[in-house]
C-alpha cells in the first residue's frame, strides 16, 4: 500500500516563503511523475507543478518564477519551494504521484497567505 504524506504548510505573510514536502512510503514501487495541486475554497483543484522521474518540470503560469518543484528519487520525496507568496496562493495543497499507472494522493496541507 502506497501512502503520500505532505508537510510544510502553514500561515505566512505576503511575500514570504514556504517549502512543502511529500514523502511516499510503501514497498515495491517505482514512482513516475510527481506533482503538486491546490484547491482554494469554492474552486476546483488545479495543477501547480509536476516533475518527471527524469527531472523535467512544468508549472502553472500563475506560479512560474516563484515556485520550484524538485524531487529526490532515493528518498521517494518531492518538494515545492514557494517564494514571493501571494494571498491568492492560499489553498489546500495536495501531493500526487503516478505509480504503475495509478494516481495516488496525499491528504493535503493548508497554505494560508495573509497579513
Amino acid at each position: 500500500q502506497v501512502r503520500l504524506v505532505e508537510s510544510g504548510g502553514g500561515l505566512v505573510q505576503p511575500g514570504g516563503s514556504l517549502r512543502l514536502s511529500c514523502a511516499a512510503s510503501g514497498r515495491g514501487f517505482s514512482i513516475g511523475a510527481m506533482g503538486w495541486y491546490r484547491q482554494a475554497p469554492g474552486k476546483e483543484r488545479e495543477l501547480v507543478a509536476t516533475v518527471a522521474r527524469g527531472g523535467s518540470v512544468q508549472y502553472a503560469d500563475s506560479v512560474k518564477g516563484r515556485f520550484t518543484i524538485s524531487r529526490d528519487n532515493a528518498k521517494n520525496t518531492a518538494y515545492l519551494q514557494m517564494n514571493s507568496l501571494k494571498p491568492e496562493d492560499t489553498a489546500v495543497y495536495y501531493c500526487n504521484a503516478i505509480i504503475a499507472s495509478d494516481n495516488f494522493w496525499g491528504q493535503g496541507t493548508q497554505v494560508t497567505v495573509s497579513s
